[in-house]
């Protein structure tokens, strides 16, 4: 079985509050019919802190499209390579041995994809396969991880390198005013986080079996509209009560794979705001405390969009991860509306883990 290593994750040196963002929004939006609404929306994300590429006074302005792609393309290229150095680390390869880059974004443009550009700089192999996402939105990260496990069945000594890189910020549009996007600007932060799966060996999550669901008739609910000023996001007022509709996919694929909910010993799940949490373990049965890392991330990074699910699993790590042999849960939700699914159990490798460990002090 692959296995899905410890993530690496970093995050930009600018790190707005919620009480600067909740005071921003009464300065910039003094005069918004339902200002006091989008402030109790924000407050009750429960996101005490995000962090942004730019200082806050840069990101509200707007310079134009282009030149934010041309700064997501800098960042990305200052800030992607450490990271991954950190995940092959953690995982005991190197750059020869990745067989597949799979690289996911969606809050900047790139082609060739960065990708290309890793592989001409970082000593990967000129035969390293590329795979781009960039319109699964948020939902992203559990396609990425699910891809790699193909592949890696594929060809089982397979090594993957799974690549997320989110700046949510660069796509603040001021001139959107509704209630969804206001309350996007309160809620979204950024951060690159790379994770490998390996078909042999490694300490992690070691994936058995994944699977995607579609909500039929959802397209529109997380959407962008691309114009002249870039990608304008719109966020439909009944995303948050997509649970109800999603939960069923999950307990189906724990189904499938002989699985109940109450065998879960872990979850990782895309925290995409309190609600989402909230109804999941409603409708799953379980008890708030299952999903503490994915609440963690939202409380201190805020929705870093593909990148959660890898902040919430480095959490699990650190945190010593579960006993050998614990069943897990990840999934990734996004546009479609989309959940993206996995579950494995949890394994060590010893001959992998002492290398982990002296990587995580280097670190």
């Amino acid at each position: 079985m692959a296995t899905l290593c410890r993530p690496a994750v970093a995050v930009p040196e600018h790190v707005i509050t919620m009480e600067q963002t909740l005071q921003l929004a009464r300065e910039t939006h003094a005069d918004h019919p339902q200002r006091d609404l989008v402030l109790r929306l924000i407050e009750n994300t429960g996101v005490r802190t995000r962090h942004i590429v730019q200082p806050i006074e840069q990101t509200l302005q707007h310079p134009g499209f282009e030149t934010r792609n041309l700064l997501y393309e800098a960042e990305a290229k200052a800030r992607v390579p450490a990271v991954v150095k950190e995940a092959l680390a953690y995982a005991g390869v190197t750059p020869e041995d990745v067989d597949l880059i799979v690289y996911v974004s969606c809050t900047g443009f790139m082609m060739p994809s960065l990708t290309a550009w890793m592989i001409n700089t970082m000593g990967f192999r000129p035969d390293t396969r590329q795979l781009p996402i960039a319109q699964l939105g948020c939902a992203a990260g559990g396609a990425a991880i699910s891809r790699a496990h193909d592949f890696c069945t594929a060809y089982p000594d397979a090594t993957v390198l799974i690549v997320s890189c989110e700046f949510c910020s660069l796509c603040y549009q001021p001139t959107d005013l509704g209630v969804g996007s206001l309350l996007s600007n309160g809620l979204f932060g950024d951060a690159i986080s790379a994770a490998v799966m390996r078909g042999e060996g490694g300490t992690g999550v070691s994936v058995e079996r994944n699977g995607s669901h579609l909500v039929p008739d959802t397209e529109d609910w997380i959407s962008y509209a691309v114009r002249e000023t870039g990608f304008h996001f719109l966020l439909d007022k009944r995303v948050p009560g997509t649970m109800e509709m999603l939960a069923p996919a999950l307990h189906d694929l724990l189904t499938q794979h002989s699985w109940t909910v109450d065998s879960v010993g872990f979850f990782i799940i895309h925290a995409g705001g309190p609600r989402i949490l909230d109804d999941l373990c409603h409708f799953l049965g379980v008890p708030e405390e299952m999903f503490r890392y994915s609440r963690a991330t939202l409380t201190g990074r805020g929705n870093i969009a593909s990148s959660v699910i890898f902040d919430a699993l480095a959490r699990l790590f650190a945190e010593g991860g579960p006993e050998d042999g614990a069943r897990g849960l990840i999934a990734g939700f996004g546009p479609g509306i989309t959940a993206e699914i996995a579950v494995g159990r949890w394994v060590v490798d010893d001959r992998v883990q002492a290398g982990s460990s002296m990587a995580a002090v280097v670190a």
